[in-house]
């Protein structure tokens, strides 16, 4: 893995470069990217080898915008990571908890912290990403000033942590997707991702599902997004148990192939083993 170049999105500190690090270990170059889409781009067009984005939350649920992305481009999901998002109150040198005017931090941990936040009683100000909220107050040096952020993007820009683990909810994770170009084998232990879209009619999801439950594959996601083109209609997002080289599998997608009006397998990728942390779970190299 040595040499390889992952894309994430935000600054250096910000929780998916966590993720990444989680996933690969320190052996790859991490590029920091500003927004998803660049992101996608980026592994798309050869500028990275890999891409780590969250795609949902416990607390706040899916990330609409990856899910729309992962239509739009033609990557794979070559695994996944699930990190428990610890959130803490980081200001400069000087700075006190009664002293805190202002905290800036993304919107998503601005609403995991809401209570904490109200018995602050700060002026809150969204920023685009909770490690570039940290950078920016290293810049200023403004004890008015505190962030939400990760312990890591403390020790990065070198920012007090004034209070630990602010968020509302300790049962507080994120999912991650690591996107690549290449495929996974199976493992023995995996999930693949699928989306599909079904005809305007009773009925028409039960039938698309149905395939699964003949077949005992166990669902352990089903969302739906809005098509874009078409208003009131919508694509299914879901993911099931089971590599799409599996025969069963592959007999259950032949099936819903037939009554669905659209399907695109996204990827089958192992499940997150935390104890494989740091070695691209089974080798993230191997792909097909």
């Amino acid at each position: 893995m040595r040499g390889r170049r992952v894309a994430f999105q935000g600054e250096r500190g910000a929780f998916t470069e966590e993720a990444a690090l989680a996933y690969f270990g320190d052996s790859v170059e991490l590029v920091p990217m500003r927004t998803l889409r660049e992101a996608f781009s980026a592994v798309e067009g050869g500028g990275a080898d890999y891409a780590v984005i969250p795609i949902e939350n416990t607390l706040a649920g899916s990330v609409g915008e990856a899910y729309d992305l992962l239509l739009e481009h033609e990557l794979r999901v070559y695994g996944e990571v699930i990190l428990r998002v610890e959130h803490h109150l980081l200001s400069v040198e000087g700075a006190t908890l009664e002293g805190i005017r202002e905290v800036w931090s993304h919107p998503q941990a601005i609403d995991q912290c809401r209570r904490f936040l109200e018995s602050l009683g700060a002026n809150v100000v969204p920023m685009w990403n909770t490690a570039a909220a940290a950078k920016r107050l290293a810049e200023v040096r403004d004890a008015r000033v505190a962030v939400i952020a990760s312990r890591r993007a403390a020790e990065i820009y070198g920012l007090r942590i004034l209070a630990s683990n602010v968020e509302d909810d300790s049962n507080n994770y994120t999912r991650f997707f690591v996107l690549s170009k290449e495929s996974r084998p199976p493992t023995g232990d995996d999930l693949t991702s699928i989306i599909f879209s079904t005809r305007h009619e009773p009925g028409a999801l039960y039938r698309c599902l149905e395939p699964f439950a003949e077949r005992r594959i166990n669902l352990t996601k089903i969302e739906s997004r809005p098509v874009r083109s078409r208003p009131w209609e919508y694509n299914f997002y879901v993911d099931i148990v089971g590599h799409v080289r599996d025969p069963v599998v592959s007999e259950a997608l032949d099936a819903l192939s037939r009554r669905a009006t659209f399907v695109r397998v996204l990827g089958s990728y192992p499940r997150w083993r935390p104890r494989d942390a740091g070695r691209g779970q089974g080798g993230a190299g191997q792909g097909g």
